[in-house]
């Protein structure tokens, strides 16, 4: 069993739940998931980790109620437990295994979008404290549905965001603020990172491919058992067929198949539907 230390309300449906995982903080690197079960009837959820204290021997992941598995994850509170926390899995970023004195030369742009702002953060403060320059984006639709970006501009060299409806920062999607930092601040970057909705993803790399940036992506919202043996994060990448949650989370975004990726993660909806609809049900019979 594993101890919720911290949960708090970030924006609407999205939670913060820091959990007691000695051995998966200890081991933990940026770009890494873990397996999340709520109890021993509950499914298995992955999710990306968003933070972690190896010394306090915490994990920090971040949730948005959207099933039933997240939203049953979502009413506990601190001081109780969850059944399962597995990990760490899945790869690393690729730059915690360059060397520093190379790394350091590199300047990084990172474009996180809604709930994939989470899993960014411990990258950018990875890189933040081995010396090493990062930007970051941040984009919602609106204001109320920012989330980190008090803890991002700790850590990055330069935070901008951008809002759908201009209610803070940037008016604009997130493509949009790429194009104006290239073609109206001049500024250029060695890599970028994109995490968020697989349409922004798409949408990032066809703008980065223009100005020939190379672009690094996370399928991590594929995933659904998390070790290699369902085969649902299945996706085409180079023309070749790899799983997300072995083979990455992280994969070069200009080679991804994206409309495939998309199609892929739309396959269950109707039985998540279901779920929710038996859940609500069950829920309104006591």
């Amino acid at each position: 069993m594993f101890k919720i230390l911290e949960k708090r309300l970030l924006a609407e449906n999205i939670y913060l739940l820091q959990i007691e995982a000695p051995r998966v903080a200890q081991s933990a690197l940026p770009g890494q998931f873990v397996i999340v079960r709520v109890d021993e009837q509950g499914e298995r959820v992955p999710l990306t980790i968003a933070d972690f204290d190896k010394q306090k021997g915490s994990v920090t992941i971040v949730i948005q109620a959207i099933g039933v598995s997240t939203r049953k994850l979502c009413t506990l509170n601190e001081g109780d437990y969850i059944a399962d926390f597995v990990g760490p899995l899945g790869n690393p970023s690729e730059f915690v295994h360059m060397p520093l004195e190379e790394l350091q030369k590199r300047h990084y742009l990172f474009v996180a979008g809604g709930v994939g702002t989470a899993p960014v953060y411990p990258q950018v403060k990875w890189l933040h404290e081995h010396g090493v320059k990062a930007d970051v984006i941040i984009g919602a639709k609106t204001a109320s549905m920012l989330i980190y970006t008090e803890e991002m501009e700790r850590v990055a060299d330069n935070l901008y965001i951008a809002t759908d409806d201009g209610s803070k920062g940037f008016k604009g999607m997130v493509t949009a603020k790429i194009k104006e930092l290239y073609d109206v601040e001049g500024k250029s970057y060695d890599e970028c990172v994109a995490i968020g909705p697989m349409i922004m993803m798409k949408f990032v790399t066809l703008t980065t491919k223009e100005y020939n940036l190379q672009t690094t992506v996370s399928l991590n919202a594929l995933m659904v058992d998390g070790t290699g043996m369902c085969g649902a994060c299945r996706v085409s990448v180079g023309g070749k067929i790899l799983f997300t949650c072995v083979d990455g989370p992280e994969f070069d975004g200009h080679q991804v198949d994206f409309d495939e990726a998309m199609r892929r993660q739309a396959m269950y909806r109707s039985q998540e539907s279901e779920a929710s609809h038996k859940h609500e049900h069950k829920c309104n019979c006591f």
